[in-house]
């Protein structure tokens, strides 16, 4: 059987080069709602359950992986959901350079790479300054909810949470429309970790 070829939905991605400044949510879902923003969407597994569960609220993911983000659109694209957007960007970059002060209402983080080997530990989405970049584009009131399943991983994502000091404070996570029983985020990574019996960490934060 030939495979299926990925098709781009315009109306699905957001393209990087197109930007310029401070991005206008309004503007890009052509509606008014809450913006939860997924740092690293895979294949658009929790963008797909948790967009058809609440249709009010615009859906932003980031993936850098661009074999993983022609998937998400094509995917997204074919469910025809129309509150959910898509880009190819660093994270942390798209961050910094085009989101606003106080325009997210919720950042998703869920399994990010961990870059095991301690020479790598640099390339980690969750640090001290993304930590700080995320609160800063946060509304007050709004969320970060983030879940690993590395323990050294968890520890550095701890710290950079505490050092937002009373900014920040512990709440109960929410689970994703998509999980089963026993999950948090219903992704294909999750329930590969819990399948071989791995620990799973989260922690869900709201600014002050």
């Amino acid at each position: 059987m030939a495979k299926r070829s990925l098709k781009a939905y315009e109306d699905v991605l957001l393209r990087p080069e197109g930007l310029a400044g401070a991005v206008d949510f309004e503007e890009i879902f052509g509606r008014r709602g809450p913006v939860h923003i997924e740092i690293g969407s895979g294949k658009g597994t929790f963008l797909l359950a948790q967009a058809g569960h609440a249709p009010d609220v615009n859906f932003l993911g980031i993936e850098r992986a661009n074999k993983y983000y022609r998937y998400a659109v094509d995917r997204i694209g074919r469910w025809g959901l129309a509150n959910v957007r898509i880009i190819r960007a660093d994270a942390a970059r798209f961050l910094s350079e085009h989101v606003g002060d106080s325009a997210v209402d919720w950042f998703h983080v869920y399994f990010p790479d961990p870059w095991p080997k301690k020479r790598h530990h640099k390339r980690r989405f969750v640090s001290g300054s993304n930590m700080a970049q995320m609160v800063r584009c946060l509304k007050t009131g709004g969320v970060i909810q983030i879940v690993t399943d590395h323990t050294d991983y968890f520890e550095e994502i701890q710290k950079a949470i505490e050092a937002q000091g009373k900014r920040l404070d512990t709440i109960a996570f929410t689970p994703a429309a998509g999980s089963g029983d026993g999950e948090l985020t219903g992704t294909n990574y999750e329930r590969k970790y819990i399948k071989n019996k791995r620990d799973i960490y989260s922690i869900a934060v709201r600014k002050g």
